[in-house]
């Protein structure tokens, strides 16, 4: 009878350590992924926000379940207003602009260096204007 005793008040221990450690935290965000995927559907980013790590290598991967091809530019302000006027018709120099070809993935790898909330779009003709934008948040890792 003493083992079952024993026995019992472990479990109750454990449950109440699981209890604090994850039921608390019911509001707590997600801390911020290493690696992502993003994917294109219906000329959408899906998930339209992420969140990364300052300082540390994140690979993103971008995944066009489109018949068309697609771009994915992350950046501020004026990098976004550089390509709406701007007349690069293919990206894959830069880590945070790339080409995704219809029906295919690309990854790629950027080390943001400080928290800041920057925006992805599809500078394609009409794109940005459907809606093909989304966010990343850059988290003081």
């Amino acid at each position: 009878m003493a083992g079952a005793t024993l026995r019992t008040l472990l479990l109750a221990a454990a449950v109440a350590a699981v209890s604090v450690a994850v039921g608390c935290g019911g509001d707590a965000e997600e801390p911020p992924a290493t690696h992502v995927e993003v994917a294109i559907h219906y000329s959408h980013f899906q998930p339209e926000e992420i969140a990364v790590p300052a300082g540390v290598p994140v690979t993103i991967t971008l995944l066009n379940d489109d018949p068309i091809e697609h771009e994915w530019i992350v950046g501020t302000p004026d990098v976004h207003e550089r390509h709406r006027t701007g007349t690069e018709p293919f990206h894959d120099t830069r880590p945070t602009e790339v080409t995704v070809p219809a029906l295919s993935t690309r990854v790629t790898t950027i080390t943001f260096d400080e928290p800041a909330e920057l925006a992805y779009i599809c500078h394609l003709p009409g794109h940005e204007a459907y809606g093909m934008a989304g966010t990343v948040r850059v988290i003081e890792g």
